[in-house]
Formats: structure tokens, sequence, C-alpha cells
């Protein structure tokens, strides 16, 4: 058995042996991880990176001062006082449409063709039959100048006593006959160039053509489908390719109460507003107010027309207006200058008034100069924001300078 002080010398550590070296890399290598750590941390990780959940708010346009002075509130719709649905004068096949929804055309210009073969045929056979007329014509004509020479010479035997009465007689009626004859021949030269007139008549009502420039509101019809000016072949037959609307034309018409229609006159300025902009107020006036009165509404009806054309306002779209006092100031029909805001929107520091601006779902501080007081539902920005502006109405975070944010 072995000695135990033998086995404990044997555990001790030999000093002569040197330890390896470190390598040189190891701290520099841990220095850049943690900074590498650190850097994304602060990408991912500081502050306005994460999106904040905002409800927003948009600048809109304050009302006018002429709202003010209202003497009654209606509502209507607009309307085109020119349109047409654009047909044919005769029963066809519809061989090309050449308008769609939207476009915009002008005065006679061609909307649609239909099957012209039969038309092209007929005004063919009128225009051979205006050349056989005048073929014919020009044989009666000369053989009208042979019955003139032959009586001639006849009367001058006669005067000779050359000849018998009787034979300048038969000259005379030969010669009379053949001259009614080139008369008829005439007239059938004047009735082939009528038929040739309605065969191109009836060839051009082949082409269907835009009565006033205006713009089409409705396609009815496509290539293939039979086209009548009357529905004689029941839901298979279209009446109309479509339908045109002068946008000139546009005018409101509303229902007034007639226990307040005395507050109405013609003339009458008033203040219209779109259903679809209802911060567009656009000038309008009373054109007329339609003599008569609903009994089932009671309800007089008052046509109003535009002051201003504006390619937004659309057929059939829903309006309301106010009927102005007569005895207006001269400046109330003018806007109010700026934008209103909600006032939850206005915040305060102190670099005085501000709102977030939102541009690409990123905020942005804007400083703003506003008019009135601040604890207000509505505030009137004066200066600062644009109409239509998006701004940052309330947030679930604080927000900071580039804060990405989403909304609900």
């Amino acid at each position: 058995m072995a000695d135990p002080a033998d086995q404990i010398s044997q555990l001790k550590i030999d000093r002569s042996t040197a330890a390896p070296a470190r390598p040189g890399w190891l701290l520099p290598g841990i220095v850049l991880a943690v900074a590498g750590i650190g850097i994304l941390f602060w990408i991912f990780f500081r502050p306005g990176s994460a999106s904040v959940l905002v409800q927003t708010d948009v600048a809109r346009r304050p009302p006018s001062v002429a709202a003010a002075s209202s003497v009654l509130d209606a509502s209507g719709y607009v309307v085109a006082r020119r349109q047409a649905t654009v047909s044919s004068e005769v029963t066809g096949k519809v061989v090309d449409v050449l308008v769609e929804e939207g476009m915009r055309v002008e005065k006679d210009q061609v909307v649609a063709t239909l099957d012209d073969a039969t038309q092209q045929a007929r005004l063919s056979l009128a225009v051979a039959q205006v050349e056989s007329a005048r073929a014919t014509l020009d044989e009666i004509e000369a053989q009208l100048r042979i019955a003139r020479l032959e009586r001639d010479r006849l009367r001058d035997l006669a005067e000779r006593k050359l000849t018998s009465a009787s034979s300048v007689d038969t000259a005379e009626a030969t010669f009379d006959q053949i001259a009614a004859q080139l008369e008829t021949g005439r007239e059938n030269v004047v009735v082939a160039q009528r038929n040739v007139a309605l065969a191109e008549d009836a060839l051009s009502n082949m082409t269907i053509k835009a009565p006033f420039a205006g713009m089409v509101v409705s396609k009815n019809a496509q290539p293939g489908e039979m086209i009548s000016p009357v529905s004689a072949g029941g839901g298979f037959t279209r009446t109309g390719i479509c339908t045109i609307i002068d946008t000139d034309s546009l005018e409101i018409e509303v229902d007034v109460n007639e226990a307040y229609i005395q507050r109405v006159d013609a003339g009458q300025p008033v203040s219209a507003t779109l259903d679809a902009y209802p911060d567009w107020r656009i000038p309008a006036e009373v054109i007329a107010i339609v003599p008569t009165a609903d009994r089932q509404k009671a309800t007089v009806r008052v046509r109003i027309g535009f002051l201003e054309r504006d390619e937004r306002v659309l057929r059939d779209m829903g309006v309301k207006v106010a009927f102005l006092g007569a005895e207006m100031p001269a400046d109330v029909t003018q806007e109010i200058q700026g934008v209103l805001i909600a006032g939850e929107a206005l915040q305060f520091d102190a670099s005085g008034d501000f709102v977030w601006l939102v541009r690409n779902n990123i905020v942005a501080k804007r400083v703003v100069h506003i008019g009135g007081q601040r604890d207000r539902p509505q505030i009137l920005v004066t200066k600062g924001l644009d109409l239509g502006d998006i701004i940052v109405r309330s947030s679930e975070l604080p927000l900071v300078e580039g804060q990405s944010i989403k909304t609900d």
C-alpha cells in the first residue's frame, strides 16, 4: 500500500511550467460585442421608435359669416336642367359605342354607329335612279331637237304650198308631245334626287350624334344589341345609347314648406353646402319659385342657380341651402380666415401653442397661432395650418418629434 505522505506530495502545483498566454483579441471583442448590443438596443428600443396609437383630426374650413344671416334653411338635390337620353330615329343593330361614363362630348360628336348595310344599298339604288333619269332626259332632249327641226321644215314647205296642212299639224303635235315628255323627264330627275336625299338621311340616322355638349353619365347599350326609339321589342330592345347632361345647366331644386315660402324671393342670395363637401360653401341665388304647391307634402319647389361652376358639383348630389337675408352687410359673404381644429388637439409649452402634424404616419411639432380662447371645443387656427392638414387629436402615450403613430 502506497504511503499517504507520497500521495499528498503529488498534489503540489508545478510552478515551473508557465501558464499559456491568453489571446490578445479577447478584450476588444468583448467591447465590440457590448457596443453592438447597445446600438441594436438604441435602434429598436429608442424613444419614439414604437408606433403609438392616436386619434387624428382634419383642419376644416370655418363657417362663413353669411351663415349667420340665414333666414331659412332647406335641403334638396343638384339637378341638370338640360339632359337627354340619346337614341336613334330608327330601329337598328348597334355596331359600335364610342363613349363611356364620365366622358366629355361636344355637340354633334359621334357617340355610336348602327348597322347601315341596307341604307348603303338603298342609297346606291337611289343614285343609280338619278343617273337613269338623267340619261332618259338627255334622250328626250335629242328627240325634241329632231321634232323641232321637222316642224320648222314642214312650216317652211307649207308656206311655199309644197306640203299639206295636215303634215304640219302632225309635226306640231309630235313636237308638243316630246316637249311634255321632256318636262316629265325633268321632274323624274328631281324625284330621283329627292330619293337620294332621303337615302342619305336614312344613312345618316345610322350615325348617332350628341345633341349638345355635355358629360356622359350613363351608357345604356352595347355593340350587338338592337336599339329602337320605341320599346317595340320588349326587354330585348334598347331605347337609348347613353344619357348626356349639360354640366353648365346644373342647378339646385329644394322643396320649401309652404308655411315659410314668404321668406324666399327671386334673386335672393343663397349659401349652398354639398353633403359631400360640408366645409365648402358655394354662393348661389334663387332663380325662380315654381308657381305651384305639392298638396301631398305641402311644399313649394324653388330653383336655385350656382354663381360659381366647379367639377366637384355632380348631378343628384344632396345639398343644404341657407336663404340669406336681403339686408346683409357687404362683408358677410367673406370667409373667416384660418382653419378649425378640435380643442383637445391644441397643446402648449415654452415655445407657445402647437399641434402634432401627421405626415406619412410620422408626427412633427407645428407651432400655431390661434384666434380666441383655448378652452373651446373648436379652435380657430389663424396661422400654421392649412386646410386639410391632418393633426393628432389625442394619443395613448406622450409624443416626441419623429414619433411613429398608428390610428384606429
